[in-house]
């Protein structure tokens, strides 16, 4: 059973995802019925420990605390993709894994895993905007850059800030199951499962510079014409190549096909409509170029892991009723 948690702590350690677990865990709930973790933080560095922003914590646990724990929890912090470890913290974190107990990071909390050698071998994720330094630095993970969480063995890593709420209550739900994780959840005002992954709040920009002019003008008349339908063949004729030709360069300016770089564009159209219109979703989808929203939403579910409609209420909230577009 999930009774004894602790969580590592080095110098600048993020005050909200320390308080992500402290939140889920270190707080007294017993008045509900719910169980009370022997919580604890761990000074895995020189106490006291500067926190981010301009505060300090001390504690009375050194890295010997880690050895009693069910869990411990490696939260994110200033500069954490870059830095290095202290090879005290990196055997404490492996020996827990080892023993089996849980090994939990938020958001930038993966690279210590990695740096551990945690993540060799086993899904994991990130923040989003982190996850190609991950990558570059432990080539061995199998990282999932659009999920919110993971679960690889005894090692659960969560993508930035509010992920880490949905990876505790995650497991919480795994050990003490649904009904203790809901509670907790609602003593929080949180939603006790979140619909998609964080595919859903990456921002994906048009490129704005392009080296081949000749391509250039072709992305520009498909930025332009999202709902017309066209093939290869066409779009080189419009750049006065050959199909193979065009294709070619094509992947090279890009990095992507024709066909899937139009369906990320439209994919971006009807993200920027239903944030920001109250069209209904058939009307996006006519106006994203997909014709209708049935296949709106099979092509939103593959690229984003949510729904149209779930979507909207993320980024919109429930105000403002639909109107035919």
């Amino acid at each position: 059973m999930l009774k004894n948690v602790a969580v590592a702590l080095t110098h600048g350690v993020n005050a909200f995802e320390l308080g992500v677990a402290a939140e889920v865990f270190g707080m007294d709930r017993s008045d509900q019925g719910l169980p009370v973790y022997d919580f604890a933080l761990v000074a895995a560095e020189p106490p006291p420990i500067r926190a981010n922003p301009a505060f300090t914590i001390g504690t009375e646990h050194g890295l010997g605390r880690l050895a009693e724990a069910d869990l411990v929890v490696v939260p994110a912090g200033q500069g954490y993709v870059e830095r290095e470890y202290s090879e005290e913290l990196l055997n404490a974190l492996r020996a827990a894994a080892e023993r089996g107990a849980w090994v939990l990071s938020v958001c930038s909390g993966a690279f210590v895993l990695g740096a551990a050698g945690l993540l060799d071998g086993r899904r994991c994720t990130t923040h989003w905007r982190y996850t190609r330094q991950l990558a570059q630095r432990w080539p061995k993970a199998r990282i999932e850059p659009d999920v919110l969480y993971t679960e690889d063995g005894p090692v659960v890593t969560s993508a930035g800030t509010a992920a880490g709420i949905d990876a505790c209550l995650h497991l919480v739900r795994r050990e003490q199951g649904s009904q203790v994780a809901n509670a907790i959840a609602r003593r929080m005002v949180v939603p006790p499962h979140r619909e998609g992954g964080q595919a859903q709040y990456i921002e994906q920009p048009v490129p704005s510079e392009r080296s081949d002019d000749a391509i250039g003008a072709s992305l520009h008349w498909m930025e332009e014409n999202l709902t017309e339908q066209v093939t290869v063949e066409q779009l080189a004729d419009r750049a006065h190549m050959a199909p193979r030709t065009y294709a070619r360069r094509f992947q090279q300016e890009t990095g992507t096909t024709p066909h899937q770089w139009v369906l990320g564009q439209r994919i971006l159209r009807a993200q920027h409509l239903l944030e920001e219109t109250n069209l209904t979703v058939d009307a996006v989808a006519a106006r994203a170029g997909f014709g209708n929203d049935a296949a709106l939403r099979h092509h939103f579910v593959r690229r984003l892991g949510t729904t149209p409609h779930a979507y909207r209420r993320t980024f919109r909230g429930p105000s403002g009723s639909e109107v035919l577009g």
